[in-house]
């Protein structure tokens, strides 16, 4: 009898244990389309992660800002409202100035420079999210940012006072430096924007463009300036990932690593057709002239200078490796 209590008790323990690291239900707030490639991507990695984990672990996707809204998920997720979410890095500025190092205009205008400068500010990042509580899994870049506009821009004139959409301190402050007037709006806002005339202009990727049927709202103009590559970023709860076992954890840095090359690979590709898609439609893609493109490399700079003093040491040390 007194046997058979303490296996009792053994296999009581085991099962104990055995419930500490079962099935676990995360649910993922996207801010963008379940058609948008960073959703896409983020939905095909939810479902690999499910899959994979054996039954510990269920990854529910909830896009187009179903569960909370792009400005609402990094705090939800810092909380554990939500498991597990997707937020575009730069507009957490705020909390982190390395997170919007990404957009700084004419930083870096190439994928292959927006991949150096994501590896030289990947380390310090993930210190600084660690410390609240959040676990970094990955980013992906969005193509580079063109400018649009209801009216022609030929010259540094032509900008001022155009109601334009911001959605960042970045773009708020590039707006200001131009003479533009800046109007903070989130992704899932921007077709209501146009529409009703709260904005004329905006910068943003070519496939943000294309997912929001620009041109049916009366913008005509893509101006292709490949200010920068902002990217989104995948993160989770510390106090949910730490109830995983450690095997979980290992597989869902596996999967996170297949994401990020994916995701990659598919923002190369949108760069080049969702431009196709903005001219199928019938907008005008094409360069400003040399004139603005100076006008714009010199706000640039000067966005550059008062981000290092922003940044302080952090930003000098990941500037130094990056370049």
């Amino acid at each position: 009898m007194k046997l058979f209590k303490i296996l009792l008790s053994v296999l009581f323990s085991v099962l104990l244990t055995a419930n500490a690291f079962a099935a676990e239900k995360w649910d993922m707030a996207l801010a963008y389309g379940a058609s948008n490639f960073h959703s896409a991507n983020a939905a095909e990695f939810a479902k690999n992660v499910s899959e994979k984990s054996g039954g510990k672990l269920t990854i529910v996707t909830h896009p187009g800002g179903s569960l909370f809204k792009g400005g609402e998920i990094f705090r939800a997720v810092r909380t554990g409202q939500a498991q597990i979410g997707e937020r575009f890095m730069s507009a957490l500025g705020k909390e982190d100035p390395l997170l919007e190092i990404d957009s700084q205009p004419f930083l870096a205008t190439s994928y292959d420079d927006a991949m150096k400068l994501y590896q030289a500010s990947k380390p310090a990042i993930i210190k600084g999210l660690d410390q609240k509580g959040l676990v970094f899994l990955y980013a992906v870049p969005w193509p580079a940012q063109g400018l649009y506009s209801k009216k022609e821009i030929n010259s540094v004139a032509d900008l001022k006072g155009l109601k334009f959409r911001a959605y960042n301190s970045a773009t708020i402050r590039m707006a200001e430096l131009t003479g533009m007037a800046p109007t903070k709006i989130e992704a899932a806002e921007i077709s209501q924007a146009f529409s009703t005339g709260a904005v004329e202009s905006m910068i943003t990727s070519p496939t943000t463009g294309k997912n929001s049927k620009i041109w049916e709202n009366g913008v005509k103009y893509f101006y292709d300036i490949a200010a920068w590559f902002p990217k989104n970023m995948i993160v989770a709860h510390r106090g949910s990932w730490n109830k995983l076992d450690k095997a979980t954890q290992k597989m869902i840095m596996e999967e996170a690593a297949v994401a990020e090359k994916k995701g990659w690979a598919l923002s190369k590709k949108g760069n080049v057709a969702d431009k196709k898609a903005l001219a199928d439609a019938g907008m005008k893609v094409g360069k400003v002239n040399a004139a603005l493109e100076s006008h714009f490399k010199k706000v640039g700079a000067t966005m550059a200078e008062e981000w290092k003093k922003k940044a302080g040491d952090r930003g000098a040390s990941v500037l130094a490796a990056y370049n």
